[in-house]
Protein backbone atom coordinates (compact mmCIF):
# COMPACT_ATOMS: atom_id res chain seq x y z
CA UNK A 1 0.00 0.00 0.00
CA UNK A 2 2.79 2.39 0.97
CA UNK A 3 4.70 1.58 -2.24
CA UNK A 4 1.59 2.29 -4.30
CA UNK A 5 1.10 5.64 -2.62
CA UNK A 6 4.77 6.48 -3.02
CA UNK A 7 4.75 5.60 -6.74
CA UNK A 8 1.61 7.68 -7.28
CA UNK A 9 3.20 10.62 -5.53
CA UNK A 10 6.34 10.27 -7.64
CA UNK A 11 4.28 10.15 -10.86
CA UNK A 12 2.30 13.20 -9.82
CA UNK A 13 5.52 15.01 -8.94
CA UNK A 14 7.09 14.11 -12.30
CA UNK A 15 3.98 15.18 -14.17
CA UNK A 16 3.88 18.49 -12.33
CA UNK A 17 7.57 19.14 -13.06
CA UNK A 18 7.02 18.32 -16.74
CA UNK A 19 4.03 20.68 -16.84
CA UNK A 20 6.03 23.49 -15.24
CA UNK A 21 9.00 22.98 -17.60
CA UNK A 22 6.79 22.86 -20.70
CA UNK A 23 4.87 25.93 -19.53
CA UNK A 24 8.13 27.80 -18.98
CA UNK A 25 9.61 26.76 -22.33
CA UNK A 26 6.57 27.06 -24.58
CA UNK A 27 4.67 29.76 -22.70
CA UNK A 28 7.50 32.10 -21.68
CA UNK A 29 10.92 31.41 -23.20
CA UNK A 30 9.81 30.56 -26.76
CA UNK A 31 7.45 33.56 -27.15
CA UNK A 32 10.12 35.91 -25.75
CA UNK A 33 12.80 34.54 -28.11
CA UNK A 34 10.52 34.82 -31.17
CA UNK A 35 9.40 38.31 -30.15
CA UNK A 36 13.01 39.37 -29.67
CA UNK A 37 14.04 38.03 -33.09
CA UNK A 38 11.05 39.69 -34.74
CA UNK A 39 11.77 43.04 -33.10
CA UNK A 40 15.45 42.88 -34.00
CA UNK A 41 15.18 41.59 -37.57
CA UNK A 42 11.71 42.74 -38.66
CA UNK A 43 10.92 45.64 -36.35
CA UNK A 44 8.52 47.48 -38.65
CA UNK A 45 6.60 44.39 -39.78
CA UNK A 46 6.41 43.02 -36.23
CA UNK A 47 4.74 46.25 -35.09
CA UNK A 48 2.08 46.27 -37.79
CA UNK A 49 3.93 48.02 -40.63
CA UNK A 50 3.25 51.39 -39.03
CA UNK A 51 3.34 54.60 -41.05
CA UNK A 52 4.30 57.82 -39.28
CA UNK A 53 3.65 61.47 -40.10
CA UNK A 54 4.98 64.38 -38.05
CA UNK A 55 6.43 61.87 -35.61
CA UNK A 56 3.08 60.17 -34.93
CA UNK A 57 1.73 56.82 -36.06
CA UNK A 58 -1.12 57.57 -38.47
CA UNK A 59 -1.88 54.09 -39.79
CA UNK A 60 -0.54 50.90 -41.29
CA UNK A 61 0.70 50.32 -44.82
CA UNK A 62 -1.39 47.13 -44.81
CA UNK A 63 -4.83 48.64 -44.11
CA UNK A 64 -6.65 51.26 -46.14
CA UNK A 65 -8.17 54.40 -44.67
CA UNK A 66 -11.09 56.53 -45.73
CA UNK A 67 -10.73 60.23 -46.53
CA UNK A 68 -14.18 61.68 -45.99
CA UNK A 69 -15.73 64.93 -44.83
CA UNK A 70 -17.58 65.00 -41.48
CA UNK A 71 -21.17 63.79 -41.68
CA UNK A 72 -23.73 66.51 -42.20
CA UNK A 73 -26.97 66.58 -40.24
CA UNK A 74 -29.27 63.84 -41.50
CA UNK A 75 -26.55 62.37 -43.71
CA UNK A 76 -25.83 58.63 -43.46
CA UNK A 77 -22.99 58.35 -45.96
CA UNK A 78 -20.22 60.97 -45.78
CA UNK A 79 -18.97 62.78 -48.86
CA UNK A 80 -15.42 62.14 -50.01
CA UNK A 81 -12.90 64.82 -49.07
CA UNK A 82 -11.78 65.62 -52.60
CA UNK A 83 -8.54 67.35 -51.59
CA UNK A 84 -7.09 63.88 -50.91
CA UNK A 85 -6.47 60.86 -53.09
CA UNK A 86 -9.24 58.32 -52.57
CA UNK A 87 -8.79 54.59 -52.07
CA UNK A 88 -10.90 51.70 -53.24
CA UNK A 89 -14.54 51.35 -52.14
CA UNK A 90 -14.77 49.52 -48.82
CA UNK A 91 -17.80 47.26 -49.12
CA UNK A 92 -17.15 44.85 -46.27
CA UNK A 93 -19.37 42.58 -44.23
CA UNK A 94 -20.32 44.89 -41.41
CA UNK A 95 -19.67 48.17 -39.64
CA UNK A 96 -19.25 49.58 -36.15
CA UNK A 97 -19.44 52.91 -34.36
CA UNK A 98 -16.20 52.47 -32.38
CA UNK A 99 -13.48 52.75 -35.01
CA UNK A 100 -14.03 56.17 -36.52
CA UNK A 101 -11.00 55.89 -38.78
CA UNK A 102 -12.21 52.74 -40.55
CA UNK A 103 -15.77 51.53 -40.01
CA UNK A 104 -15.43 47.99 -41.29
CA UNK A 105 -15.72 45.55 -38.43
CA UNK A 106 -15.21 42.40 -40.50
CA UNK A 107 -12.73 41.83 -43.28
CA UNK A 108 -14.21 40.25 -46.38
CA UNK A 109 -15.87 40.73 -49.73
CA UNK A 110 -19.57 41.27 -50.40
CA UNK A 111 -19.82 37.80 -52.00
CA UNK A 112 -22.19 39.22 -54.60
CA UNK A 113 -22.14 37.54 -58.01
CA UNK A 114 -21.07 39.52 -61.07
CA UNK A 115 -24.66 39.62 -62.34
CA UNK A 116 -26.15 40.60 -58.97
CA UNK A 117 -28.35 43.70 -59.37
CA UNK A 118 -27.11 45.21 -56.11
CA UNK A 119 -23.47 44.89 -57.14
CA UNK A 120 -24.16 46.21 -60.65
CA UNK A 121 -25.89 49.27 -59.19
CA UNK A 122 -23.03 49.81 -56.72
CA UNK A 123 -20.54 49.78 -59.59
CA UNK A 124 -22.64 52.15 -61.70
CA UNK A 125 -23.06 54.57 -58.80
CA UNK A 126 -19.35 54.45 -57.99
CA UNK A 127 -18.47 54.93 -61.65
CA UNK A 128 -20.70 58.01 -61.91
CA UNK A 129 -19.18 59.44 -58.72
CA UNK A 130 -15.61 58.92 -59.97
CA UNK A 131 -16.42 60.67 -63.25
CA UNK A 132 -18.18 63.57 -61.50
CA UNK A 133 -15.63 64.05 -58.71
CA UNK A 134 -12.55 63.93 -60.93
CA UNK A 135 -13.81 66.08 -63.80
CA UNK A 136 -12.48 69.59 -63.33
CA UNK A 137 -12.29 72.60 -65.66
CA UNK A 138 -10.03 71.67 -68.55
CA UNK A 139 -10.09 67.95 -67.77
CA UNK A 140 -13.12 65.71 -68.23
CA UNK A 141 -13.05 62.07 -67.17
CA UNK A 142 -14.67 59.56 -69.48
CA UNK A 143 -16.40 56.41 -68.24
CA UNK A 144 -13.94 54.36 -70.27
CA UNK A 145 -11.07 55.81 -68.21
CA UNK A 146 -12.40 54.53 -64.87
CA UNK A 147 -10.37 51.47 -63.77
CA UNK A 148 -11.96 48.49 -62.01
CA UNK A 149 -10.35 49.19 -58.64
CA UNK A 150 -12.02 52.61 -58.55
CA UNK A 151 -15.49 51.06 -58.43
CA UNK A 152 -15.02 47.68 -56.69
CA UNK A 153 -13.78 46.68 -53.26
CA UNK A 154 -11.02 44.14 -52.77
CA UNK A 155 -11.51 40.63 -51.44
CA UNK A 156 -10.73 41.85 -47.92
CA UNK A 157 -12.38 45.25 -48.23
CA UNK A 158 -9.26 46.68 -46.60
CA UNK A 159 -6.95 47.19 -49.60
CA UNK A 160 -4.49 50.03 -48.87
CA UNK A 161 -3.34 50.33 -52.48
CA UNK A 162 -4.79 51.55 -55.75
CA UNK A 163 -3.64 51.05 -59.32
CA UNK A 164 -1.42 53.68 -60.98
CA UNK A 165 -4.31 54.27 -63.42
CA UNK A 166 -6.67 55.24 -60.60
CA UNK A 167 -4.05 57.43 -58.93
CA UNK A 168 -3.34 59.23 -62.21
CA UNK A 169 -7.06 59.70 -62.82
CA UNK A 170 -7.25 61.75 -59.60
CA UNK A 171 -4.25 63.98 -60.35
CA UNK A 172 -6.10 66.90 -61.95
CA UNK A 173 -8.75 67.03 -59.22
CA UNK A 174 -6.18 66.87 -56.39
CA UNK A 175 -4.11 69.56 -58.08
CA UNK A 176 -7.13 71.85 -58.48
CA UNK A 177 -8.37 71.29 -54.91
CA UNK A 178 -4.97 72.11 -53.40
CA UNK A 179 -3.84 74.90 -55.76
CA UNK A 180 -0.96 72.77 -57.03
CA UNK A 181 0.23 72.26 -60.57
CA UNK A 182 -0.66 69.07 -62.41
CA UNK A 183 3.06 68.42 -62.95
CA UNK A 184 3.71 68.56 -59.20
CA UNK A 185 0.99 66.05 -58.41
CA UNK A 186 1.92 63.76 -61.31
CA UNK A 187 5.51 63.63 -60.03
CA UNK A 188 4.20 62.85 -56.54
CA UNK A 189 2.27 59.87 -57.87
CA UNK A 190 5.27 58.57 -59.81
CA UNK A 191 7.49 58.91 -56.75
CA UNK A 192 5.07 56.76 -54.71
CA UNK A 193 4.50 54.10 -57.34
CA UNK A 194 5.67 50.59 -56.43
CA UNK A 195 6.47 48.14 -59.22
CA UNK A 196 6.02 44.38 -59.32
CA UNK A 197 7.79 42.40 -56.60
CA UNK A 198 11.02 40.96 -58.05
CA UNK A 199 9.94 42.44 -61.35
CA UNK A 200 7.22 39.91 -62.11
CA UNK A 201 5.04 39.23 -59.04
CA UNK A 202 1.80 41.18 -58.65
CA UNK A 203 0.89 44.47 -60.27
CA UNK A 204 2.24 48.03 -59.91
CA UNK A 205 0.46 49.87 -57.10
CA UNK A 206 0.30 53.06 -55.07
CA UNK A 207 -0.22 53.11 -51.31
CA UNK A 208 -2.91 55.74 -50.68
CA UNK A 209 -1.90 56.62 -47.12
CA UNK A 210 1.75 57.13 -48.05
CA UNK A 211 0.68 59.11 -51.13
CA UNK A 212 -1.54 61.42 -49.06
CA UNK A 213 1.23 61.95 -46.51
CA UNK A 214 3.46 63.00 -49.41
CA UNK A 215 0.67 65.28 -50.63
CA UNK A 216 0.41 66.88 -47.21
CA UNK A 217 4.14 67.67 -47.28
CA UNK A 218 3.84 69.02 -50.81
CA UNK A 219 1.02 71.35 -49.74
CA UNK A 220 3.12 72.60 -46.80
CA UNK A 221 6.04 73.37 -49.08
CA UNK A 222 4.04 75.12 -51.79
Amino acid sequence: MNNSVTNTARLLGAGLRALLVLTLVTGVIYPLVITGIAQAAFHNKANGSEIKSDGKVVGSSLIGQSYNLPLKKGQETPDADLKWFQGRPANGLGSNSVNTQYKLILSGATNLAADNKVLIQQVKDAQAAVVKDNSVPGYTVKVSQVPADAVTSSGSGLDPDISPAYAELQVHRVAAENNLSVDQVEKLVKDHMDGRTLGFIGEPQVNVLELNIGLKELIKGS
